[in-house]
């Protein structure tokens, strides 16, 4: 098995036109729809019709995963009836990756034409109200990462020097996502994700800063995909799982594996969710498709 080595020279279209390459002759049907599993999300994975799997380290400038709960593959296949692309595991700014290694994926997504991106993340509660098992619907977020995925030299080919970011997650794809929750009985509440650095959980002071700031939920990923999607021209949708209360919020510590758990309990849940939305959005009669 070979692994590939990002090589410096190759600007960041090339790299992603090269490993697009890669994944698009794994395809029996160009894929329009994306979807990445957050940690212990997995469930959805088994969902996929006539899977083809591609592991990170046959795809040229993909790096490895590092975090329990990220797999390392994309999968190929049919969900809903319509061909989509599911990446399990991400890769992270708190590993040690910049924005740009963090958010390749895509990048990638952009150059097999991927017109809708869902997005899923386990998450702390910040809200008194919101429980673990809780599904937010993302409506806005805050950066607080200290840095921009878009930073530095704007590739024209990829997107506009400044995107409008007024709009980050879909109003389409949410109003797809609560009609298609309602009929099954899912609760989903709107909230704002703060994204912090990591990787250690946030301490209680940081966590009232945040619920000052108008946070709803806190995690250490999502945003710089969202930003990066935008700018891609991809319409995005995140649900954020509330795998535990924030530090502060319960008194109570925090640990991957409840994380991981948590997302084991609540994966049957969102899974139904993400391929009834998907199966609206690949409808002929969706718009944008």
């Amino acid at each position: 098995m070979t692994t590939h080595v990002t090589a410096p020279s190759l600007d960041l279209h090339t790299r992603a036109d090269e490993a697009a390459a890669v994944i698009r002759d794994a395809c029996s049907e160009p894929p329009r729809i994306a979807v990445v599993l957050g940690s212990g999300l997995n469930e959805l994975a088994d969902r996929i019709v006539e899977p083809m799997s591609v592991p990170y380290d046959q795809v040229p400038h993909f790096p490895r995963t590092t975090v329990m709960g990220h797999e390392g593959k994309a999968l190929l296949g049919k969900l809903g009836g319509a061909p989509v692309i599911m990446f399990q595991g991400r890769f992270h700014y708190y590993e040690g990756h910049d924005l740009e290694t963090v958010t390749f994926p895509v990048r990638v997504l952009q150059k097999l034409g991927v017109t809708s991106l869902v997005l899923t993340a386990a998450t702390g509660g910040i809200r008194a109200d919101l429980r673990a098992g809780n599904l937010v619907l993302l409506s806005d977020h805050l950066n607080l990462l200290g840095v921009n995925p878009l930073r530095g030299p704007n590739d024209e080919r990829l997107g506009t020097r400044f995107p409008d970011m007024t709009e980050v997650y879909s109003k389409r794809l949410r109003a797809i996502a609560k009609e298609e929750g309602k009929r099954l009985g899912i609760e989903l509440v709107p909230g704002v994700y703060a994204c912090m650095p990591g990787p250690c959980y946030e301490t209680p002071a940081e966590i009232r800063m945040l619920r000052t700031l108008g946070a709803d939920v806190v995690g250490m990923s999502t945003v710089p995909e969202a930003i990066v999607a935008r700018h891609a021209g991809i319409e995005v949708l995140a649900f954020a799982l509330v795998s535990n209360a924030a530090a502060g919020v319960l008194g109570t510590p925090i640990t991957h594996e409840d994380v991981l758990e948590a997302g084991r309990k609540a994966a049957p849940t969102l899974a139904r969710l993400i391929e009834r939305v998907v199966a609206r959005l690949a409808a002929p009669d969706s718009p944008g498709t």
